[in-house]
């Protein structure tokens, strides 16, 4: 006869874990966090009967073999919170213990005996059920002092003093030192903390090839020049595309034209070409014209003396003359005649670049020299990357590669250009990117962006996923700054700099209002990623003004910094969008019209509670674009905005009284 006892646990607790938050995936994904930014983690504890909990948070560095804990408050309904905030970058672990409060339970019990006019020998009965609970943890610290305390606490109980059994900190010393019964684990989840960078900054994208004198390509030392402007301007990321060699065989001309004519530069991403000595460079120098790994050199030296982090592309893909052709074959698709594949995305051909094989044979190989791309770059002070098209490239490669490169760069910042499906997306900011390209662009109404907002800043996507906010980018000029100028430009930067704490702006067309769209492509005319382009970086009629105050602005309050605090209200006319953003007594309100045309009137529906000022009588808000104050009384407020003055962005003032 088979052992009716088999089959029965080992161990088992009274106490259940139903739910952990916040966790991705189960676990299988760590959350994100910067330096110095708070974790709030709530759990859901169930005991049978009446029995309390105690329960902490422990958490630590990954790696270090210090512990740190910090209890969890009950709040109700079974739940418990508790918060504990990571002070260096890298990977945290964090775990929920619980366990039985023994001595904690008795005192909730005593004290409903005493308060209920229990008779004296039953409080003498109960009395010395708590000294045993004391003596038994007496009899298990390690610290003498605190078993020392105990005892003589316990003698007080046998000797009936009530009120020292009531003594709050004896349950605090109790719950720090006493046995944990039935004591219960979660698994262990997992907090990257990242760079403040990561969660807020603003990016300004500008081709250097494009800095120098009229028609003539520009140099890294000419792009330098322009670096105090672009800090000036209050933008915190310089961000160059590829300043790699470009290749000569099947090279782009102007306007993505299928071949090139004599001067046509070509494209960025056409990656590999000759260097000066006649050698061929890929991803591991610098284009001759540009001036060369010197010159490169120089021009972080020059962003990092004005505070500027440099941000480069990393696109994996290679021209027909990149070194990888010549030197390993076997890692680009291959015909069955034995030529290499060029990029292809029927109907669309892309002969000037070929795409790596990922799954080749020799693959070990190709992912170890990809991944000491970064490694150079890194070596030459680069610590910020944006990501041509992950989406096409294998998602274990980059699960791997980022979590490597992490062991000995923590400050690694990774932009995501995936203008993919949304768990595509979604899944690139789970293994590892730190921000992502979204679909700001393609959202223009008011209804539109306040549910994606909600999506990302409300919901668990923003556990994981930092959006980066543009409005335009070399590939894309969408239709509402085509058609809608000058006012277009402004509010779409003003919503791109307010609603997220990471934006960034193709910034020479943007600042210059060139909307001249292509007849047959969301991208625009003379497009710069196919030739040089002048721009006057002085021009007055420019909108580097506006641009610098709005940045100005984002710096000087800690409400637009942050990602999860955006709340909208109510406006009575649907051109008109209205949000607020709060951290601690810092209130910002952003009103912004959706029309470049016409002016727009309405009211604003929002109480000083719907301002985060509750108790205020009266308002002062103060436009911190425009320079003028206001005052405003009730839950109504009268808005006007005009196509030259397209948006409000308020300071709200507490308990304003004349």
């Amino acid at each position: 006869m088979a052992d009716s006892n088999a089959s029965l646990p080992a161990s088992w607790s009274r106490i259940m874990i139903p739910w952990v938050e916040p966790v991705i995936d189960g676990g299988r994904w760590p959350i994100k966090r910067v330096q110095h930014e708070p974790v709030t983690v709530r759990a859901a504890l169930v005991v049978d009967g009446h029995d309390l909990i105690a329960a902490e948070i422990a958490y630590g560095l990954e790696g270090d073999d210090t512990t740190h804990t910090v209890p969890l408050e009950a709040t109700g309904n079974d739940t418990y919170e508790a918060t504990f905030t990571p002070t260096q970058l890298g990977r945290y672990t964090y775990q929920v213990r619980a366990w039985l409060d023994r001595f904690g339970t008795w005192q909730d019990q005593f004290e409903r005996r005493v308060q209920g006019g229990s008779p004296a020998e039953e409080i003498a009965s109960e009395l010395q059920d708590g000294a045993n609970l004391l003596r038994r943890t007496a009899t298990h610290t390690d610290h003498e002092g605190v078993a020392a305390d105990l005892r003589a606490a316990a003698d007080a109980f046998e000797n009936g003093d009530t009120d020292q059994a009531l003594n709050p900190e004896l349950t605090t010393i109790m719950r720090a030192h006493a046995p944990r019964d039935m004591e219960i684990r979660s698994e262990t989840y997992g907090v990257r903390v990242d760079p403040r960078q990561a969660r807020e900054a603003a990016w300004y994208e500008f081709f250097p090839r494009s800095a120098g004198p009229a028609d003539a390509h520009g140099t890294l030392d000419d792009a330098a020049k322009l670096l105090p402007r672009i800090r000036e301007m209050g933008f915190d990321v310089v961000y160059l595309p590829p300043v790699h060699p470009i290749g000569e065989t099947n090279r782009k001309g102007k306007d993505n034209a299928p071949s090139a004519e004599p001067g046509d530069v070509g494209s960025p991403w056409a990656i590999g070409g000759f260097l000066e000595d006649g050698t061929r460079g890929g991803h591991k120098s610098v284009h001759p014209e540009l001036g060369g790994l010197d010159a490169f050199d120089r021009f972080v030296e020059a962003a990092n003396d004005v505070d500027l982090d440099v941000a480069i592309d990393i696109a994996f893909q290679c021209s027909p003359d990149h070194p990888y052709i010549e030197e390993h074959p076997e890692w680009f698709y291959q015909r069955p005649d034995g030529s290499i594949r060029y990029a292809e995305n029927p109907p669309k051909k892309y002969e000037d670049v070929h795409p790596l094989n990922f799954e080749c044979d020799d693959w070990q190989a190709l992912w170890m020299e990809l991944k000491s791309v970064f490694e150079f770059w890194i070596e030459r002070g680069v610590t910020t990357f944006r990501v041509d098209n992950p989406h096409t490239k294998v998602i274990p490669f980059w699960t791997w590669c980022l979590r490597e490169l992490r062991k000995d760069t923590p400050e690694l910042v990774v932009l995501a250009e995936a203008f993919a499906r949304p768990n595509t997306m979604y899944s690139l900011a789970k293994l590892g990117y730190n921000n992502s390209y979204t679909y700001f662009t393609w959202r223009n109404t008011k209804e539109e962006l306040q549910e994606y907002a909600r999506e990302l800043f409300h919901t668990e996507k923003a556990e994981y996923y930092r959006p980066n906010f543009w409005p335009n980018t070399p590939d894309i000029l969408h239709d509402e700054l085509a058609h809608g100028g000058r006012p277009k430009h402004m509010t779409r930067f003003v919503l791109a700099a307010t609603m997220s704490p990471v934006y960034g702006v193709y910034g020479p067309p943007y600042e210059h209002v060139d909307n001249r769209q292509h007849p047959d492509r969301e991208e625009y005319m003379q497009n710069e990623k196919y030739e040089l382009r002048t721009w006057n970086w002085n021009d007055p009629t420019s909108l580097q003004p506006f641009m610098t105050r709005v940045n100005r602005i984002r710096r000087h309050n800690p409400a637009l910094q942050q990602m999860r605090n955006i709340q909208f209200l109510k406006t009575r006319n649907d051109q008109i969008i209205a949000y607020v953003k709060w951290s601690d007594d810092n209130v910002i309100l952003v009103v912004v019209s959706l029309d470049p045309h016409y002016e727009q009137f309405g009211q604003l529906v929002a109480s000083p509670y719907d301002l985060h000022m509750p108790g205020a009588d009266r308002l002062r808000v103060y436009d911190l674009l425009n320079e003028a104050a206001y005052e405003w009384d009730g839950h109504e407020h009268y808005l006007h905005l005009k196509p030259e003055q397209p948006a409000h962005i308020f300071r709200v003032e507490s308990n304003y009284r004349p």
